[in-house]
């Protein structure tokens, strides 16, 4: 059985913070199209739900056709979605199921009444990473565990067409963190600076690997290259009324701004070797 998958980018995350609303909760989800599996991994924020379903209808994907659901951690903005997928099965660590049942309601990510669900449900998958920190998750597909951002974090290694692809969630969030060895949000800022030199480690011993943030573009870094590069483009913005009537729209491009040199535009997700 081939145990490799096409990687369909669904929803692109973003490196953003709101200054005056609270989190963004823009964050990557992508679909892996197996043999006999549809993947999701992480299912994404309330707020993406129709842009989701777009997307998914636009790969002839329906949410009953999706066999499991990867779940990075259990902040909303990752997780908020399994529910919207019957058949799947929902796949997130032991650990972090733990954790989050214990945090219960408080003002913070964790989705209190969607924790309790997943605790329950006959769909849900814990993961346990055992000795080695790692287990199978399906065919193709391996968790590591990944703590700081949250105690039971994980990162999943896929084997994909065209290459691996090491999809980090927010043990990584963009390119900034992967690059200064720290983090913005965690529960434990020595974990999660061992946790990014982990994902750094298996990285750079795949040549060709692709990373994909939690909250950033896709990135690969070339052999000889002393950074990693973008791959695509970044494409995020914000319509607002600002005016006396509703035809008078006010377009903000959030993607803008880009660091010199990082002009993307190599193909993501990329095609199958030939």
């Amino acid at each position: 059985m081939n145990d490799t998958y096409e990687v369909v980018e669904l929803v692109q995350g973003f490196p953003g913070r709101s200054t005056r609303h609270g989190v963004l909760g823009w964050s990557s989800v992508t679909l892996l199209r197996g043999t006999d599996r549809l993947v999701l991994v992480d299912s994404g924020s309330f707020g993406m739900r129709a842009v989701l379903a777009q997307r998914l209808a636009e790969h002839g994907v329906e949410p009953g056709d999706v066999t499991d659901v990867l779940l990075s951690h259990t902040h909303h903005d990752h997780a908020a979605n399994y529910l919207l997928f019957p058949g799947a099965a929902v796949h997130v660590g032991a650990a972090e199921l733990a954790w989050a049942q214990a945090v219960g309601p408080a003002f913070g990510p964790v989705p209190e009444l969607y924790v309790k669900d997943l605790a329950t449900n006959p769909r849900t998958r814990p993961i346990e990473t055992g000795p080695d920190a790692r287990c199978r998750v399906v065919p193709g597909v391996t968790a590591v565990a990944a703590p700081g951002h949250t105690p039971g974090s994980l990162v999943f290694l896929v084997e994909g067409t065209a290459g691996p692809v090491l999809f980090t969630g927010d043990a990584a969030k963009n390119r900034a963190e992967l690059l200064s060895g720290d983090v913005d949000m965690t529960t434990d800022r020595d974990a999660s600076r061992r946790t990014l030199a982990l994902i750094t480690a298996l990285w750079r011993e795949r040549p060709g690997a692709v990373v994909v943030p939690g909250h950033d573009v896709p990135l690969v870094w070339p052999e000889g290259r002393d950074h990693p590069e973008y791959l695509g483009v970044r494409e995020a913005g914000i319509q607002a009324w600002f005016g006396d009537d509703l035809a008078t729209t006010h377009d903000v491009d959030l993607a803008r701004t880009r660091r010199v040199g990082d002009t993307g535009g190599a193909d993501w997700p990329r095609r199958p070797k030939e």
